[in-house]
């Protein structure tokens, strides 16, 4: 898995306890997953249509340094299948891991559209 972007918790994205908000670092995973997505497919039109169970095993805290982890699992006719992971950069430890994410390429009229790609590709491949 290749871990891709860092997040440093804040006072501002703790919950009561004092630890992250599991919705914050939820964000964080979207976006993380989205922007994955639009430079996979080549298209800034990306929905997320579905994630599976969302297993929390450990917590973060102030000053934490979180790295997200994605890896594609399958590439569909409109979509794109993900794994993720966000775990304590310092510690290693496992935060969080989400086994299926379906992320969706659409179309100018908002509507699912085939992207034609069947592997991952890297930036710098693209640039010739």
């Amino acid at each position: 898995m290749r871990f891709h972007t860092r997040k440093w918790v804040k006072p501002e994205d703790l919950n009561p306890n004092g630890t992250l908000f599991g919705g914050k670092l939820l964000a964080w995973i979207d976006e993380e997953l989205a922007l994955y997505t639009i430079i996979q497919l080549e298209n800034s039109r990306i929905v997320t249509k579905h994630m599976s169970e969302i297993n929390f095993r450990s917590s973060a805290r102030q000053g934490d340094i979180i790295e997200i982890g994605i890896d594609v699992v399958k590439f569909g006719r409109s979509s794109i299948e993900l794994i993720c992971e966000a775990r304590n950069m310092m510690t290693r430890e496992t935060i969080i891991t989400i086994d299926s994410t379906t992320m969706v390429n659409l179309g100018e009229d908002g509507k699912p559209k085939a992207h034609g790609k069947t592997e991952i590709e890297y930036v710098k491949d693209r640039i010739g």
